[in-house]
Formats: structure tokens, C-alpha cells, sequence
């Protein structure tokens, strides 16, 4: 098994948890570095979304 994949399975069911975890973390870099890469950082927060918060339920089957 991957690290992702026990990343994975140690956030199945705490979907919401994680995006807000996410967005805050996201908001603090933001914060730290003035704006200057809000568009990399926002790009970034929808990449981890997409893999381990909102985006997973529909996700299919692993093998």
C-alpha cells in the first residue's frame, strides 16, 4: 500500500474536515507571503481538494 493510499484511507469520511484543514492552510500562506502567489496557492488548495477532501466520493473503486 501507498503512503497515499493510507493518506487516503485515514481521511475516508472526514471529507469536510479536510477541506476546511485545506483552506485554512491555504489562507495562511496567503497571509504570509501577501497575496503574492494566490493563484499557485489556489490552484494547489483545489488540486488537494479534488484528491483528498471534496472530490472523493466520487472516486471509483481501488483494485
Amino acid at each position: 500500500m501507498s503512503m497515499m493510499d493510507k493518506i487516503k484511507q485515514m481521511l475516508k469520511g472526514r471529507e469536510s474536515q479536510t477541506d476546511r484543514a485545506i483552506d485554512k492552510g491555504g489562507d495562511f500562506i496567503d497571509d504570509r507571503t501577501q497575496g503574492k502567489y494566490r493563484g499557485q496557492v489556489d490552484t494547489a488548495q483545489d488540486r488537494l481538494k479534488d484528491e483528498f477532501g471534496r472530490g472523493r466520493e466520487q472516486e471509483p473503486p481501488q483494485r
